[in-house]
């Protein structure tokens, strides 16, 4: 199957009416911390698909590799930060330029760059800290069944930020340079494992203070890896129903329901939790009244196959309605180049 790149994380966007759009940014204080595009420059969302090192090699001409939150630049064998973003000013993908994470020129930098140097509250969670930091019970990775997932939380003392969805291990692995990491960078690109070979993905959300809660329970239910005492991924604070819900994470959820949330700006989230023995993205096109979906994951072993709306599925939940056709795109292409979108080690693979 040969696709063209498109956005289908688990966050799904739909956009309800200008006025509500309007009313709701009205709502959030100007001193909470916002996606990014570039310094000073705030909007709603933004997506970022950092593309694979053999399509798009490097950082592109005349690029000067830099370590802004730590670490020294990596001589990797292969590696590739150029990216194509989208936001909620411009949502049909585009070209970016320079090393995607290292500066704050660019939409992941510049987001990340006003929570590491700034004064906010933060929960960074990982599978893949690879021990910086440690974790109680994990060597290295945390395996199942804690969750598969990756990202940040920040916010200010009344509780409105974003969340900062990714999908690279050993990073983010500190929320603020006040408490960085002890063993390794924590700048894409300077982190001892490679993870700017193959292709990865970002996805920044504004919330409110109810966003912030319901996203907070969504992460208890996924069994996220994160520790509420260590003041390099989680620095507490705000409201006291904000506090409470951090502090009860990093311990493996018991749930078997999938949760669904509305939140202001009309993105949906949802959460998988571990028990529920369910191919992912079927659940998803259940969720939304059997929509067909064409998906770019981890697709390697063992493989997740596309199935049709007629497919009968070994492995469903009657808690589930009824998915429609998932399809799994093995390759992209972007800027008139192929991109492979399998799972693996290589240059030409896929981990977004």
């Amino acid at each position: 199957m040969n696709y063209r790149l498109s956005i289908s994380p688990l966050f799904r966007f739909r956009f309800i009416a200008m006025a509500f759009a309007l009313l709701a940014s009205a709502c959030w204080a100007a001193d909470a911390p916002a996606p990014l595009l570039k310094s000073g420059h705030p909007v709603d969302w933004w997506f970022v698909f950092k593309l694979n090192s053999k399509a798009f090699p490097e950082c592109g001409a005349g690029v000067v590799r830099q370590c802004t939150f730590g670490g020294t630049v990596q001589d990797y064998k292969v590696f590739g930060q150029q990216f194509a973003y989208a936001s909620s000013e411009n949502r049909k993908l585009q070209q970016g330029g320079g090393c995607v994470g290292e500066t704050t020129t660019d939409p992941l930098g510049a987001t990340f760059d006003q929570v590491y140097n700034g004064t906010y509250n933060y929960l960074i969670w990982n599978d893949q800290f690879y021990d910086d930091p440690k974790i109680k019970g994990c060597t290295k990775e945390c395996g199942s069944p804690w969750g598969h997932s990756k990202g940040m939380l920040a916010w200010n003392a009344d509780g409105e930020g974003l969340v900062l969805q990714v999908s690279t291990p050993s990073w983010p692995a500190s929320g603020n340079k006040q408490s960085p990491r002890k063993t390794d960078g924590n700048t894409l690109g300077c982190v001892k494992d490679n993870d700017v070979e193959v292709s990865q993905h970002f996805f920044a959300l504004k919330l409110t203070k109810d966003d912030l809660v319901k996203v907070l329970g969504a992460l208890q239910n996924a069994s996220i890896v994160t520790d509420p005492a260590n003041a390099q991924i989680v620095k507490n604070g705000g409201p006291a129903d904000v506090q409470k819900l951090v502090k009860s994470l990093g311990v493996k959820s018991k749930a078997t329901t999938a949760l669904r949330e509305e939140l202001s700006t009309g993105v949906e989230l949802i959460s998988k939790p571990s028990a529920l023995n369910v191919p992912p993205w079927q659940m998803v096109s259940s969720f939304l009244k059997g929509v067909s979906l064409r998906a770019a994951t981890w697709w390697a072993n063992p493989k997740i196959d596309s199935t049709t709306a007629s497919t009968k599925i070994a492995c469903w939940s009657k808690t589930l309605g009824k998915p429609g056709a998932v399809e799994i795109a093995t390759t992209g292409e972007w800027d008139g180049k192929e991109i492979g979108l399998i799972g693996g080690s290589g240059p030409n693979f896929n981990h977004a």
